[in-house]
């Protein structure tokens, strides 16, 4: 892993923890670096498909957001963030008592960031690579306000 420079640590952890999203998911962050993360969450029946695996929006939703987080770390502290793209692969049936998002930067840029992630379920002392994830973020940053637009000319 490359060392990157922290622009945005404390941040990342507000902006993780301002997403409701994560808290109905009962997903937290164990560890936070500069381009990198691990997050994870318990199981529920609740977020299981019709053969009682974790359904993979939500294994996606947990990687999409380690990856967030991850570039968001490197980002400048004025800007907010927005995935741009990912992809995917399911590797593995999302059985499990725990499921682990691991995510860190490939690639920082000054708008759009390049992540991986791994998802992993930990099941009866077995830990099981169960998803890979790609991802690109995009840094928004404030914009300049337009300058006033001319009087009209009269004829």
């Amino acid at each position: 892993m490359v060392a990157f420079e922290p622009k945005n640590p404390a941040a990342a952890m507000a902006m993780f923890a301002a997403q409701p999203a994560m808290h109905t998911l009962g997903i937290s962050i164990v560890h936070l670096a500069p381009g990198e993360v691990e997050l994870a969450m318990l199981h529920s029946a609740a977020f299981t498909q019709q053969n009682g695996f974790v359904h993979a929006g939500i294994i996606t939703a947990g990687l999409d957001n380690a990856c967030g987080v991850a570039a968001f770390t490197l980002m400048p502290r004025e800007a907010d963030i927005l995935t741009v793209e990912f992809k995917t692969t399911l590797l593995a049936p999302a059985r499990g008592a725990r499921f682990v998002f691991r995510a860190e930067v490939v690639k920082p840029g000054r708008t759009l960031t390049f992540c991986e992630a791994r998802a992993f379920a930990e099941h009866q002392g077995k830990t099981t690579l169960i998803a890979s994830m790609t991802g690109t973020l995009m840094a928004m940053l404030p914009r300049a306000a337009a300058p006033p637009a001319p009087a009209a000319i009269r004829a």
